[in-house]
């Protein structure tokens, strides 16, 4: 036990048991290229279920009127820390973030980095729309999220400008690396194969650039999933081209709206 304050003691160690309240669905299938912050790609949609104890309209009265959100999340995918033990992962507390090519280490609290010794995301997204379902309950739809499918969410918050917007303030490492987006090209031969609602949305995440911070190989090709397609393209100087679309993209109308999907032409 150690003595906080004048009269208050706690355990060293407290655990707090907590479940999520909704998951979140997305066109992106797995973590590699998903968009590195919330808000880069706003072309990207995707929604927010919720948990059969949550799914109710009460729980979601007066969301209508705000335009962002935070969400609290958990990097699902990220297992690395899983096999680790708790005194390795107070050790192995700095991290390499990509905007800084992946050689340099700082502090893991210094980061947004998703190898933490909790490993939750925290991202602000644009409200869509919020909608009744007639099974789902409310389902809230957003743009701009950083999450892959499947994401449990741990937390929702209305984002208010008052308290959350700085915009004068001072961002680290982030002010003095400065990074542009790659130039895309699609064959119009692969166009075709893309919903057309989704074909923006591709095209913005892969200007962010999917590929590992210290990749820079221009014959290595490499693989995306999006919409249980495989978007494989290679990357030379500031050009990201595709090459080839694997599969058949498979998507329903939970993903954003209930319009047909069409396909570009």
């Amino acid at each position: 036990m150690e003595k906080i304050g004048v009269n208050l003691k706690i355990p060293y160690l407290c655990r707090m048991d907590i479940q999520p309240i909704a998951h979140f669905e997305s066109p992106l299938k797995s973590k590699f290229g998903i968009p590195r912050q919330s808000g880069l790609v706003e072309e990207l949609t995707g929604r927010i279920v919720f948990e059969k104890p949550f799914r109710q309209s009460e729980a979601v009265r007066g969301l209508e009127s705000f335009d962002y959100l935070w969400l609290i999340w958990e990097f699902s995918e990220v297992k690395e820390r899983r096999s680790k033990g708790v005194e390795e992962e107070r050790r192995n507390l700095t991290v390499r973030p990509p905007r800084l090519g992946g050689n340099k280490r700082i502090g893991v609290f210094a980061s947004r980095s998703p190898f933490r010794p909790n490993p939750l995301g925290l991202s602000c997204v644009k409200i869509n729309k919020v909608e009744e379902d007639r099974l789902l309950g409310p389902v809230i739809y957003v743009r701009g999220a950083d999450l892959m499918d499947g994401t449990p969410i741990y937390d929702i918050k209305p984002y208010v400008t008052y308290a959350d917007a700085h915009p004068e303030a001072r961002s680290g490492f982030v002010d003095e690396k400065q990074w542009e987006p790659l130039h895309v090209e699609i064959p119009d031969k692969l166009t075709v194969k893309i919903p057309s609602r989704h074909f923006e949305a591709l095209k913005a995440t892969l200007a962010q650039d999917p590929r590992p911070a210290f990749h820079d190989d221009p014959e290595r090709t490499y693989g995306m999933p999006f919409l249980n397609m495989d978007v494989r393209f290679r990357v030379k100087d500031d050009v990201l081209t595709v090459v080839d679309l694997v599969g058949a993209p498979k998507e329903t109308a939970r993903l954003v709206d209930d319009d047909t999907v069409e396909t570009q032409q």
